[in-house]
């Protein structure tokens, strides 16, 4: 059932290709996936390093080792299943795709470091679609999921230094920070930035193990 990495662990900005960007702003939650297909719909999910069927036993399996994410076949089901489904049968550019993965941020209002408070409702915000094995361009995965709850555009431009800064320094009204991509299908490139005021309340909390949390 487990597997490595089903969505990468994303670097941070040094490498990143300077040039026209999107910049996404990163939500601070549990990373999950959803798996469909043109034969079965949906039949599959889970976090970013394991994967259960979506039927009463998977579910049940899910809940059972994840019990802090016992929300999310809900919070899926009520926010994105159905507008997803309906994206993939009846849009025209999305006709040839056969297998489909969708990525979202599993958090609620004080979820933080990856830790939720159970009493909470939670939400999943979609922020990147694999299609046929291949991540979509970060503009075409805006223009075609736009009406749907996917993650705050922030920034769209030239990726700079003065940008990474601007960021750390909280001038784009995040909470944990941004991901910037660019690329075209396939060839996705991908940075995080965070700002100072996460990591001071990394620090604050987690004190000298805060290094853990900052990825």
């Amino acid at each position: 059932m487990n597997k490595p990495l089903y969505y990468p662990k994303i670097p941070d900005s040094r490498d990143f290709p300077l040039g026209k960007c999107i910049a996404f702003e990163k939500l601070d939650g549990t990373n999950v996936h959803f798996d469909w297909n043109r034969e079965h719909g949906w039949h599959a999910f889970g976090t970013r390093r394991d994967w259960f069927s979506w039927d009463q036993h998977g579910l049940e399996l899910f809940e059972e080792i994840h019990p802090e994410l016992n929300q999310l076949a809900f919070a899926f089901t009520q926010t994105l299943a159905e507008g997803l489904q309906a994206k993939f049968v009846t849009d025209s550019r999305c006709s040839s795709w056969t297998e489909v993965r969708c990525f979202g941020e599993y958090f609620g209002p004080s979820s933080f470091a990856g830790r939720h408070r159970a009493d909470e409702e939670k939400r999943v915000v979609l922020f990147d679609v694999e299609a046929d094995g291949r991540l979509l361009d970060p503009f075409e995965f805006v223009e075609l999921f736009r009406e749907l709850p996917i993650a705050r555009v922030v920034y769209q431009g030239k990726f700079s230094g003065s940008f990474t800064e601007a960021v750390r320094a909280g001038r784009f009204n995040v909470g944990e920070g941004v991901i910037c991509k660019c690329g075209q299908r396939g060839n996705v490139h991908m940075a995080k930035i965070k700002t100072n005021a996460y990591l001071a309340r990394l620090q604050e909390s987690f004190g000298d193990k805060w290094r853990e949390y900052w990825e």
